[in-house]
Protein backbone atom coordinates (compact mmCIF):
# COMPACT_ATOMS: atom_id res chain seq x y z
CA UNK A 1 0.00 0.00 0.00
CA UNK A 2 1.10 3.60 -0.57
CA UNK A 3 1.02 4.36 3.14
CA UNK A 4 3.73 1.80 4.01
CA UNK A 5 7.50 2.34 3.92
CA UNK A 6 9.84 -0.59 3.40
CA UNK A 7 13.56 -0.68 4.18
CA UNK A 8 15.60 -3.06 2.01
CA UNK A 9 19.11 -4.49 2.22
CA UNK A 10 20.67 -3.34 -1.05
CA UNK A 11 23.21 -6.17 -1.16
CA UNK A 12 20.79 -9.05 -0.60
CA UNK A 13 17.45 -7.59 -1.67
CA UNK A 14 16.01 -8.71 1.67
CA UNK A 15 13.29 -6.60 3.29
CA UNK A 16 14.62 -5.42 6.65
CA UNK A 17 11.76 -3.37 8.08
CA UNK A 18 8.24 -2.20 7.31
CA UNK A 19 7.09 1.12 8.74
CA UNK A 20 3.31 1.49 9.05
CA UNK A 21 1.31 4.34 10.52
CA UNK A 22 0.51 6.89 7.84
CA UNK A 23 -3.16 6.93 6.88
CA UNK A 24 -2.51 7.93 3.26
CA UNK A 25 0.22 7.92 0.61
CA UNK A 26 3.82 8.66 1.56
CA UNK A 27 5.50 11.14 -0.80
CA UNK A 28 8.88 11.80 0.77
CA UNK A 29 11.40 10.10 3.01
CA UNK A 30 14.81 11.11 4.34
CA UNK A 31 17.42 9.52 6.58
CA UNK A 32 18.94 11.44 9.47
CA UNK A 33 22.70 12.06 9.11
CA UNK A 34 23.50 9.18 11.49
CA UNK A 35 21.08 6.83 9.70
CA UNK A 36 19.24 5.97 12.92
CA UNK A 37 16.05 7.88 12.10
CA UNK A 38 13.85 8.02 9.03
CA UNK A 39 11.43 10.89 8.38
CA UNK A 40 8.40 10.52 6.12
CA UNK A 41 5.96 13.07 4.71
CA UNK A 42 2.47 12.10 3.59
CA UNK A 43 -0.79 13.03 1.97
CA UNK A 44 -2.27 12.64 5.47
CA UNK A 45 -0.66 16.06 6.26
CA UNK A 46 1.76 14.57 8.82
CA UNK A 47 5.45 13.93 9.16
CA UNK A 48 6.49 10.85 11.07
CA UNK A 49 9.84 9.85 12.54
CA UNK A 50 10.86 6.19 12.64
CA UNK A 51 13.64 4.28 14.39
CA UNK A 52 15.49 2.45 11.60
CA UNK A 53 16.76 -0.25 13.96
CA UNK A 54 13.48 -1.23 15.64
CA UNK A 55 10.99 0.00 13.03
CA UNK A 56 9.03 1.80 15.74
CA UNK A 57 7.38 5.16 15.18
CA UNK A 58 9.05 7.80 17.35
CA UNK A 59 7.05 10.99 16.74
CA UNK A 60 4.32 12.51 14.60
CA UNK A 61 4.58 16.16 13.58
CA UNK A 62 1.25 17.86 12.91
CA UNK A 63 0.82 21.39 11.55
CA UNK A 64 0.60 21.30 7.77
CA UNK A 65 -2.93 21.66 6.44
CA UNK A 66 -2.30 19.77 3.18
CA UNK A 67 0.02 17.10 1.71
CA UNK A 68 3.66 17.05 2.85
CA UNK A 69 5.72 16.74 -0.34
CA UNK A 70 9.27 16.95 0.99
CA UNK A 71 11.26 16.36 4.17
CA UNK A 72 14.95 16.96 4.91
CA UNK A 73 17.19 16.68 7.98
CA UNK A 74 19.66 19.41 8.86
CA UNK A 75 23.31 18.30 8.69
CA UNK A 76 23.53 18.17 12.51
CA UNK A 77 20.37 16.03 12.66
CA UNK A 78 18.65 18.38 15.13
CA UNK A 79 16.13 20.02 12.78
CA UNK A 80 13.72 18.70 10.16
CA UNK A 81 12.36 20.83 7.33
CA UNK A 82 9.12 20.01 5.52
CA UNK A 83 7.56 21.46 2.38
CA UNK A 84 3.84 21.22 1.73
CA UNK A 85 0.94 21.66 -0.65
CA UNK A 86 -0.19 24.37 1.81
CA UNK A 87 2.60 26.62 0.37
CA UNK A 88 4.60 26.63 3.61
CA UNK A 89 7.87 25.27 4.87
CA UNK A 90 7.98 24.24 8.50
CA UNK A 91 11.00 23.66 10.69
CA UNK A 92 10.75 21.10 13.49
CA UNK A 93 12.86 20.33 16.56
CA UNK A 94 13.68 16.61 16.27
CA UNK A 95 14.19 16.08 20.01
CA UNK A 96 10.96 17.71 21.23
CA UNK A 97 8.74 17.50 18.14
CA UNK A 98 7.98 21.21 18.51
CA UNK A 99 7.55 23.44 15.49
CA UNK A 100 10.38 25.99 15.35
CA UNK A 101 9.19 28.20 12.50
CA UNK A 102 6.84 28.47 9.54
CA UNK A 103 8.37 30.00 6.42
CA UNK A 104 5.93 31.63 4.03
CA UNK A 105 6.27 33.38 0.69
CA UNK A 106 5.75 30.73 -1.96
CA UNK A 107 2.51 31.18 -3.91
CA UNK A 108 2.10 27.50 -4.85
CA UNK A 109 2.89 24.10 -3.28
CA UNK A 110 6.43 23.58 -1.97
CA UNK A 111 7.72 20.41 -3.63
CA UNK A 112 11.30 20.27 -2.37
CA UNK A 113 13.42 21.35 0.60
CA UNK A 114 17.17 20.91 1.14
CA UNK A 115 19.71 22.15 3.69
CA UNK A 116 23.09 23.60 2.76
CA UNK A 117 26.04 21.54 4.07
CA UNK A 118 26.64 24.04 6.90
CA UNK A 119 22.94 24.00 7.90
CA UNK A 120 22.67 27.80 7.75
CA UNK A 121 20.64 28.00 4.54
CA UNK A 122 17.54 26.13 3.45
CA UNK A 123 16.58 25.92 -0.23
CA UNK A 124 12.97 25.40 -1.27
CA UNK A 125 11.51 24.68 -4.69
CA UNK A 126 7.90 25.36 -5.53
CA UNK A 127 5.30 24.94 -8.24
CA UNK A 128 5.30 28.74 -8.36
CA UNK A 129 8.47 28.34 -10.52
CA UNK A 130 10.79 29.78 -7.88
CA UNK A 131 13.62 28.53 -5.75
CA UNK A 132 14.03 30.40 -2.49
CA UNK A 133 16.95 30.49 -0.10
CA UNK A 134 16.19 31.00 3.58
CA UNK A 135 18.67 32.25 6.19
CA UNK A 136 18.02 29.93 9.13
CA UNK A 137 19.94 32.05 11.62
CA UNK A 138 16.76 34.17 11.61
CA UNK A 139 14.23 32.81 9.10
CA UNK A 140 14.43 35.60 6.56
CA UNK A 141 14.27 35.18 2.82
CA UNK A 142 17.80 35.52 1.44
CA UNK A 143 17.15 35.27 -2.24
CA UNK A 144 14.33 34.52 -4.61
CA UNK A 145 15.25 33.27 -8.03
CA UNK A 146 13.11 32.27 -10.99
CA UNK A 147 13.87 28.78 -12.26
CA UNK A 148 15.17 28.72 -15.83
Amino acid sequence: AGNTIRLWDIATGEKLKTFSGHTNWVFSIAFSPDGQTLASGSWDHTIRLWDTTTGQQLKTFVGHTLTVWSVAFSPDGLTLASGSQDKTIRLWNIATGAQIATLTGHTAPVKSVAFSPDGVTLASGSQDSTVRLWDLTSPVLLQKGKEE
